[in-house]
């Protein structure tokens, strides 16, 4: 059992990774840092959105509109804290 919970660490460690490099990205495409109009670049960004905007789609139909700062991120990243803690915490009392 203690291995399930060890992929379900690992799982959440990667999201949680894939949503941190999403929220850097977005902040070099806004300061001209990275150019969209690059193949690689665009390809990264349209991955990433694909894969976290139903995630983010969910927490923004939540929260209220806030223009010009989006904290979907910054509230997956928490229940994804929350998630590793209540995981790590209840690891061994399956063995």
């Amino acid at each position: 059992m203690t291995s399930v919970f060890e992929i379900l660490l690992m799982i959440l460690n990667i999201v949680q990774w894939i949503i941190l490099a999403h929220i850097i990205m977005s902040w070099l495409i806004n300061f001209q840092v990275l150019n969209l109009r690059q193949p690689i670049v665009a390809q990264i960004w349209l991955g990433l959105n694909r894969l976290l905007e139903p995630v983010y789609s969910r927490v923004r139909a939540i929260l209220p509109n806030t223009p010009g700062l989006d904290l979907a991120p910054l509230i997956v990243l928490l229940v994804i804290y929350g998630l590793r803690i209540v995981v790590s915490n209840n690891m061994y009392s399956f063995s």
